[in-house]
């Protein structure tokens, strides 16, 4: 079957053996896969968790048709209309657990199916299961114009959130944030945004922040935080390491989470799944909550889908076709 692998001399579409499931496996027929920044950087070479390197297959998002079951697969059948995460995913067939497959609502087409995944697991735990985020709360979004960070602001207005702020640190992207619920939209490269935050919660600072930067905001992030309020860090596209005022941190007595999924055993991410089933999935289904997608590719054009990526000019989600 046809895979886009890293190879010696980088990233190419070469043939591979098709995977077999084995135990709560289930093979699936891809037909879309969504681009995600970890990607991109597999695509240099860098590891990811456990993944990386010469002869990984890439990609972590898709949706498409179940293929075949493993013995203990259970909760699905071949035929059925499924989008979910795992490894391996730029490809014709991939592998996952059962626990990490959302179906796919019979109004979303593949293309669209294939948005949602990473953003609605990796947001919804992140905003209300380890964000508790409650209705009348307040929010900021730090990297808010990614897939993940439009979904993020999106789950935490239909929670109830009385004021998102989403950043970004492009004028065009920012402009349009308040299509996806920010009520308040800052750039977090400006040293005044704090202000601007402190300024719309009566100097108090939000309840909540995800964290996708990180890096040289840090600090600044708990200048924006209340006291007793909560940092969830997601991601690290700022930097992986900079100063942090421990004073700060303690004086406002701010509770501060790392999560991600490299760590998590299969159980989390299957407990995960059924959280974002239990309490969004109608929203999902009616549409409320979905992805722009930027621009669509061919799976033979997946190189110049990671390049537009690298230019970093999209709103929304990269998807490929196959």
């Amino acid at each position: 079957m046809k895979a886009y692998v890293y190879g010696t001399n980088g990233p190419a579409i070469a043939d591979v053996a098709k995977p077999a499931p084995k135990g709560t496996e289930v093979l699936v027929r891809v037909r879309a896969c969504g681009l995600n920044r970890a990607d991109l950087g597999m695509t240099k070479g860098h590891a990811h968790g456990a993944r990386g390197g010469v002869g990984t297959v890439l990609g972590m998002e898709w949706a498409g048709e179940v293929a075949e079951l493993g013995p203990e697969a259970k909760g699905i059948k071949v035929g059925d209309r499924v989008m979910g995460s795992g490894a391996a995913a730029f490809a014709e067939y991939t592998l996952a657990d059962h626990g990490r497959l959302f179906r796919a609502p019979s109004n979303m087409n593949f293309d669209e199916a294939a948005t949602l995944p990473v953003a609605l697991a990796t947001m919804h735990n992140a905003v209300v299961t380890v964000g508790g985020l409650q209705a009348g709360q307040s929010v900021l979004i730090q990297g808010a114009s990614s897939g993940v960070g439009l979904m993020a602001m999106q789950i935490a207005k239909l929670k109830g959130a009385k004021l998102v702020a989403g950043s970004s640190t492009d004028a065009t992207r920012r402009g349009r944030l308040h299509e996806f619920g920010a009520d308040l939209a800052i750039d977090s490269s400006d040293s005044g945004w704090v202000d601007q935050v402190l300024k719309a919660t009566d100097g108090e600072g939000v309840d909540l922040i995800v964290d996708q930067v990180s890096g040289k905001v840090a600090n600044q992030n708990l200048a924006a935080t209340k006291i007793k309020g909560r940092i969830v860090n997601v991601g690290r596209l700022g930097g992986t390491h900079a100063d942090f005022n421990f004073d700060l941190h303690a004086a406002r007595r701010i509770n501060y989470i790392g999560v991600t999924f490299r760590t998590r055993t299969i159980e989390e991410v299957r407990e995960i799944f059924d959280e974002v089933r239990k309490d969004i999935w109608g929203a999902v289904e009616n549409r409320k909550l979905q992805l722009p997608i930027d621009r669509v590719f061919k799976f033979d054009d997946i190189g110049a889908a990671f390049a537009h990526m690298e230019a970093n000019k999209h709103l929304g989600k990269i998807v490929v076709t196959l």
